[in-house]
Parts: C-alpha cells; sequence; structure tokens
C-alpha cells in the first residue's frame, strides 16, 4: 500500500481567538474548550489522511503547560506521527499568541489516536505516513514507543 507524506494533511497556523465565554472563573481558557478546538483538529488532519471518516479512539498525554488568556490568539498545529494497520497518531501542539507584545507561549500538546472508519463504523485499513524531515522521523518513532507502552509491550 503506498503512503502518504506528512505534509498532504498536516494543519499549522489554524488560528482561533480566545474569547470572554471561553474562560473559567480564573479569567483563563477552559481546559475543556481548548480540547475540543484540538479534537476537531486532529480529527480533520486524520481525515486529510485516510480520505475517510475517522473517530478518535484515545488521547494520549494531554499536557497544559501555560494559561491562554482573553483577547490571546491561539495557533493550532497537527500532524499524523505514525500510522498502524487501523490506527494512526495524530500530534497536537497549540501555542498562545499575546496579541498586544506578540510573546509566544505553548499551552497544550497532545496525541490523540484516531481509527478510520467504513459505513458501517468497522476499522479499515490506513495507508502508511512517510515522514519528511528528521523532527518528523523522530516523533514517527516516538509514537511507536508511546503505543508500545500504552498496548503494555515495552
Amino acid at each position: 500500500m503506498e503512503g502518504k507524506p506528512v505534509s498532504a494533511s498536516f494543519i499549522i497556523d489554524q488560528v482561533v481567538e480566545v474569547f470572554p465565554n471561553d474562560l473559567n472563573p480564573h479569567g483563563t481558557l477552559f481546559g475543556g474548550r481548548v480540547m475540543q478546538i484540538v479534537d476537531t483538529l486532529a480529527a480533520i488532519v486524520a481525515k486529510r489522511h485516510t480520505g475517510k471518516v475517522c473517530v478518535t479512539l484515545g488521547i494520549d498525554s494531554v499536557r497544559f503547560v501555560n494559561p491562554a488568556r482573553r483577547g490571546d490568539i491561539l495557533v493550532c498545529m497537527a500532524s499524523v506521527n505514525r500510522t498502524w494497520h487501523t490506527s494512526m497518531e495524530v500530534g497536537v501542539k497549540v501555542i498562545a499568541e499575546d496579541f498586544r507584545t506578540l510573546e509566544h507561549k505553548v499551552i497544550l500538546s497532545a496525541y490523540f489516536t484516531f481509527v478510520a472508519v467504513d459505513d458501517d463504523n468497522k476499522p479499515i485499513e490506513i495507508i502508511p505516513v512517510i515522514p519528511e524531515t528528521s523532527e518528523q522521523v523522530r516523533r514517527y518513532k516516538e509514537a511507536d514507543v508511546r503505543r508500545k507502552h500504552r498496548l503494555g509491550k515495552n
């Protein structure tokens, strides 16, 4: 089965502004709101890679690194890190940009596992992903380590 390069499906600079209704009582972005954004983004990347409907199987290693505040611009990035027979890992990173100072800070990184499904919602085979850069090769290798750990195959 022929593969598809990472660059064919990745998304960078998906931009979202943090509005007052996105904030918790501490004045920072609700974790659930940012998770909604990145789950949607990761699903789009998975769908672009497979050309099929993809469903979230799991989310690993969600790290809320820094808070985002009202008015911050969220710059979201996502790409397929690795594929297996019927599943794939999509890595996501979100950076908050202060629109006044243009200072950047990472607010979230996470790894999503998706499965492509047919019209009967049964898992189907996924085409391989082809890493193109040394960074993508590193993420490709690390994805397999995470999967083996998750499946208890250390």
